[in-house]
């Protein structure tokens, strides 16, 4: 399985955006460099029309940006995780997504998902993925459980989950939310960022954005046809190869852990902070 069907993402930004003034001065003009090279990124500002790769697009609502997958390995570095290519970024209100196409096939849609036994698959290689972070230095993660359960709605052909860990060196709790879009020749992966206390208000909001969301003619799930590449996995191999280990370092311009482990990419929920941050640097970019 590609690198980008374990896509994760964290915001990095510090709350020095939000009180500048508070702040040393050196510290303050590091963010001021960090908003001045978000600003220089090609930003579409909705409502508009985007694409999202080269299979899909988008109608950006009022008030999100859309950032194209060009660019979207400079947003990830800029905001403390590790470039790669491949990403989408979309922006609204207190979350952001990353938005990446694995070709890996038509995925069978046929299998009933088994929530319990999917954690337990989860929990019985955690062992063995803390030694891997420990020999790197990496805190241990623990599973905490399903904060929302996996479930597929075949009308839409989405697959999604949310899980629930927390770190061992940080008593925050961090939630990653993870949408598979099943599409004729593989899956769109979205992958949002936000806080675990809002995080049923934004899911919500990402569904609504998500309702502008389409493949493009040729590409969706119905029109698979006799002959297409299908894949080797099911539903329950989507939720296993996402479920991305996610840990927050505490304190200020510490940054997020991220790495490959154990086939997982660690992730880190966004701080509050940080994405305030974003929010009140396009704010005063666009004067709303």
């Amino acid at each position: 399985m590609s690198n980008q069907n374990r896509r994760a993402s964290a915001c990095a930004l510090a709350a020095a955006l939000v009180l500048a003034a508070s702040l040393p001065a050196r510290a303050a003009d590091a963010e001021q460099d960090v908003g001045a090279e978000m600003r220089k990124l090609p930003w579409q500002v909705g409502p508009a029309a985007g694409d999202v790769g080269s299979r899909s697009k988008i109608q950006i609502p009022d008030g999100a940006r859309l950032l194209p997958e060009s660019s979207g390995s400079r947003f990830l570095e800029l905001t403390g995780n590790l470039p790669e290519p491949g990403d989408t970024v979309l922006i609204r209100n207190n979350w952001w997504a990353t938005l990446s196409f694995s070709d890996s096939g038509y995925v069978k849609d046929d299998e009933k998902l088994d929530p319990d036994a999917l954690l337990a698959s989860m929990r019985k290689s955690e062992e063995g993925a803390n030694e891997q972070r420990a020999k790197r230095g990496i805190p241990a993660l623990t599973i905490d459980g399903w904060i929302v359960p996996p479930h597929y709605d075949p009308a839409t052909k989405y697959l999604e989950y949310g899980l629930k860990l927390h770190s061992a060196d940080s008593p925050q709790p961090v939630v990653n939310y993870t949408m598979r879009l099943l599409s004729r020749r593989g899956y769109e992966t979205v992958t949002l960022v936000t806080r675990p206390e809002t995080l049923q208000q934004d899911v919500q909001d990402l569904h609504q954005v998500l309702g502008g969301f389409a493949f493009n003619p040729g590409e969706t799930y119905s029109e698979f046809r006799a002959g297409d590449h299908v894949a080797e996995f099911g539903l329950g191999a989507l939720v296993l190869g996402g479920a991305a280990a996610a840990a927050v370092k505490a304190g200020w311009f510490k940054g997020l852990i991220a790495a490959l482990v154990a086939g997982w990419k660690l992730v880190a929920a966004a701080v509050v902070a940080g994405l305030a941050a974003l929010k009140r640097l396009f704010s005063r970019a666009t004067g709303r």
